[in-house]
């Protein structure tokens, strides 16, 4: 089950359904009534796809899965979190393909912290993913495809067809292998790592320093990037963040300046947190910035940087 078939959740819909994957899908509004009555189509390269898929608010209609994939935005997931329960078997296992640090992130972290095997309060108040779901069902996954909602009940590929895969106790699994094969079989590529969390963080190193700059300025990653003063700003956020990263035992295997110049690079690229600006939606800057404010804070690291501009936005 697809809980969320937005732009991301419908690419993933597709591409399991092309694979004979059984999908159902949870959505609400315009999108869910156009997908009822004509089907979820996916653009890509010009060409589309029509899928006739089980679509409904009611996440009771489909019974317990193998799978759920989450890909509502972070911030959203306590929200939906008792709703997941009467998809939830014994054996079944949670994707949250969102961006940022997820909710499970210390589950057999094995950081060597005080952090270790407890919820992260900036984007999970309580602990209430935790206890409802279950840490023990996470899957890691790292979602680097852009594509949006072109209209009710048709999403447009933009960019990329990977989804990295990993298991939070970093050891190789049935399930993960099972997952990635489908995905594999759809036509995307899903990579299986064992350091799924160091994957976690070479894309959150970018989406805490990009994302909410391009929310301030309304500047796409490009223009950013080749500022000089702008990419200053990005430069010490990456650096305190990193700082963050490595104080809880993630690694990074790319330097700074060309991890700026990954997103310098992306012409007129405008990332998810300006268009929730642009659209009036609540940002989801909670999985981005504040988690490595809440480390920073709780490891009593200084992020001066980071706390400016979270400060700003």
């Amino acid at each position: 089950c697809i809980y969320g078939a937005g732009a991301i959740g419908g690419y993933l819909a597709s591409a399991l359904d092309q694979a004979g994957a059984e999908v159902s899908l949870v959505a609400r509004g315009p999108h869910l009534k156009a997908i009822q009555e004509k089907g979820l189509r996916f653009e890509k390269d010009g060409q589309i796809s029509t899928h006739h898929l089980p679509a409904s608010e009611n996440p009771n209609e489909f019974g317990r899965q193998d799978f759920v994939i989450i890909t509502v935005k972070a911030h959203g997931i306590p929200k939906i979190a008792q709703n997941l329960i009467p998809l939830l078997g014994p054996e079944t296992a949670v994707v949250s393909a969102v961006n940022g640090l997820p909710w499970w992130y210390f589950h057999k972290a094995a950081s060597r912290t005080s952090l270790d095997d407890q919820p992260l309060q900036s984007v999970d108040p309580g602990g209430v993913i935790w206890e409802t779901i279950g840490p023990e069902r996470a899957i890691g996954c790292v979602v680097y495809p852009a594509c949006e909602i072109a209209e009710p009940g048709l999403i447009r590929h933009l960019d990329g067809d990977r989804f990295t895969l990993g298991e939070p106790s970093s050891e190789p699994s049935d399930r993960v292998k099972h997952l990635s094969a489908l995905m594999i079989s759809g036509g995307l590529k899903a990579p299986q790592k064992t350091k799924i969390r160091d994957e976690i963080w070479i894309k959150l190193w970018g989406n805490c320093s990009f994302n909410p700059v391009s929310a301030l300025t309304g500047a796409s990653l490009d223009l950013i990037g080749n500022d000089p003063a702008s990419r200053a700003v990005i430069r010490d956020a990456m650096i305190e963040c990193r700082k963050v990263g490595l104080a809880v035992g993630a690694r990074f295997n790319v330097d700074i300046e060309r991890r700026i110049q990954g997103g310098a690079d992306i012409i007129g690229h405008k990332p998810s947190t300006r268009h929730d600006v642009e659209l009036g939606r609540p940002m989801e800057l909670d999985a981005l910035t504040s988690t490595v404010l809440e480390l920073a804070r709780r490891l009593e690291i200084e992020t001066p940087s980071l706390n400016a501009i979270s400060a700003l936005v």
